[in-house]
């Protein structure tokens, strides 16, 4: 079960199964959680969103605590990148979610030029597996907002 949660239900293997190779695989694995972000925010709201990222942020940390002992922080472990894009996307829809999921997916990627995201990541363990995306999606989230604010 904790690789099947890992995993976000098989979406971070899809790329090793078409490819070979794990490289990308949060980006996917983020890519499927999108949508349902959206969705739960369009019918739901922003506490249903947020209720969405913290079930997937103990999720992660539940299922990484195996994982990380076995694997480390395994490509294809993408249950994290799921929770920073909930994150990333709580009380935005239309275009200001989109460009909060796209300063996310670069803060998680980069790290270093996003202060506490490199030393997130750095904590280890499914802590560190985790709480890296998370603050990446607390910076697309701030993004996001900014520019609702902007166009509306």
């Amino acid at each position: 079960m904790h690789r099947v949660v890992g995993s976000f239900f098989g979406t971070g293997l899809l790329l090793r199964r078409l490819w070979g190779s794990d490289a990308g695989s949060g980006t996917v694995g983020a890519l499927f959680a999108l949508p349902i972000s959206l969705w739960v925010g369009s019918r739901f709201g922003w506490p249903a969103q947020l209720a969405g990222a913290a079930l997937l942020t103990i999720l992660s940390l539940w299922a990484g605590r195996r994982l990380a002992e076995e694997e480390g922080d395994a490509g294809w472990i993408v249950i994290d990148e799921a929770a920073g894009a909930f994150v990333s996307t709580i009380g935005l829809l239309g275009w200001p979610a989109i460009i909060g999921f796209v300063v996310f997916r670069i803060a998680d990627i980069t790290k270093k030029p996003f202060p506490g995201v490199h030393q997130a990541d750095s904590m280890g363990g499914s802590v560190g597996i985790t709480l890296d995306d998370t603050v990446a999606g607390l910076y697309g989230l701030a993004i996001g907002h900014l520019f609702q604010v902007a166009l509306f």
